[in-house]
């Protein structure tokens, strides 16, 4: 399957830095609360184009949208999303890099893998009832599973020990920018500040 490389925006292309690593950065990025909105547009449009889409100030509005399509897979954004999560890219990553080896023998520290490839991958690993299942998957299953379906008390307050082990903790970040990633915005800022 071919996956995207670039993206145009007229007659200019901007080559997308695909490591899945990136995306898993940019997503941090779009969920990390302690940064305003400009600073977060700015991050993912550096982290994915570089130095040449952060320089391209025209073109910052259509490089996000874009952005945002690529990191979505290009499939349809859903803006509401009203579930609560039950995988996390940065604190379950130890359970996607075991299940990565574990179903497909792919060791993710030396793989270098397009984001879209590595989330076909995430969404191919094994999951049954009958056990056959990866471990971030027993992990999923076990943070989505109703406890009022449980009769027994003893099994229930297990379970609930259980999920309370790998239950998702709540993430307030600050993500730091290299000096020149600060230069470039300081320098767009300065740049748009008059209009």
């Amino acid at each position: 399957m071919n996956y995207p490389e670039y993206v145009k925006i007229g007659e200019k292309k901007y080559k997308i830095n695909t490591d899945f690593r990136v995306a898993i950065e940019c997503n941090s990025i779009a969920t990390d609360v302690e940064i305003s909105d400009y600073e977060r547009a700015l991050g993912i449009i550096y982290k994915l184009f570089g130095e040449d889409g952060l320089s391209d100030f025209d073109n910052h509005e259509k490089l996000l949208e874009l952005a945002k399509k690529y990191l979505s897979c290009g499939k349809e954004i859903q803006e509401q999303i009203t579930e609560e999560p039950d995988m996390d890219f940065v604190q379950d990553m130890d359970y996607i890099k075991a299940s990565f080896r574990s179903d497909y023998s792919i060791n993710l520290d030396e793989e270098k893998m397009h984001w879209w490839e590595f989330c076909n991958l995430l969404n191919g690993l094994s999951n049954s009832e009958m056990g056959n299942c990866c471990i971030l998957n027993r992990i999923r299953n076990l943070r989505n599973l109703d406890l009022k379906d449980i009769k027994d008390p003893k099994e229930r307050e297990k379970l609930l020990k259980a999920k309370e082990q790998v239950s998702l903790k709540k993430r307030r970040h600050k993500k730091q920018f290299t000096e020149k990633q600060i230069e470039n915005m300081k320098k767009f800022y300065e740049k748009t500040k008059d209009f």
